[in-house]
């Protein structure tokens, strides 16, 4: 209910775009920057590219805005443009080392969503402090590593909460190849973190 409240409040501020209303569509920016921010941000690892990519999400979305019928959730079909813009600059840098180089690199230590994949140690002494730092460190890392269409999948549902079908329709592909992405891109960071989180429990802190 209250899901549906909030895309009917999203529909009348597309119809007042569409009729001329230049503040209604920045009310839905308001709405949706952060999120669109963390979904790129968590898809293309290059800090310095979500800014750009997140306007031209916003961009392409006002000049489409009258091929919107509301058949879906406004934040779902925004979604699936922010992900086909990050798709479009990631096949434009993805030959330039140097951005590759900054994209593995970039670490964001606020992202909320770093800290909560990194909560397994609930006692706060230095030595769990950094045992969870390593920890994000490695997920941040296996996720970064895996094909682009396995982090966007495992990204919509872990990181932004979307249903199974929502992510279908945002990467516009049945609901059993969803299943199976997902599937595969926690099997491949579990490998990843499996051997870290047995290491650190047989430690004597």
């Amino acid at each position: 209910m209250k899901q549906s409240q909030g895309n009917d409040s999203d529909l009348l501020l597309v119809e007042r775009t569409r009729a001329g209303d230049a503040r209604a569509f920045e009310l839905l920016v308001i709405k949706y920057q952060r999120r669109i921010q963390r979904l790129i941000r968590r898809m293309v690892r290059d800090v310095d590219l979500v800014e750009d990519i997140a306007q031209e999400t916003f961009i392409r979305a006002y000049r489409a805005l009258h091929q919107y019928r509301g058949e879906a959730q406004f934040y779902t079909w925004l979604y699936r443009i922010a992900v086909n813009t990050a798709k479009k600059f990631l096949l434009e840098f993805k030959h330039d080392p140097v951005v590759m180089q900054a994209a593995l690199r970039s670490q964001d230590e606020e992202d909320e969503t770093s800290q909560r994949l990194s909560e397994p140690i609930s006692d706060e002494t230095p030595e769990s402090v950094l045992a969870a730092k390593e920890i994000a460190t490695v997920i941040n890392t296996a996720m970064a590593a895996l094909p682009d269409d396995l982090r966007q999948a495992v990204t919509l549902r872990e990181i932004e909460g979307l249903s199974y079908e929502e992510i279908a329709s945002v990467m516009d592909c049945p609901i059993g190849t969803v299943r199976s992405r997902i599937f595969r891109a926690r099997e491949a960071i579990s490998t990843k973190v499996k051997p870290l989180l047995e290491h650190q429990s047989g430690k004597r802190w």
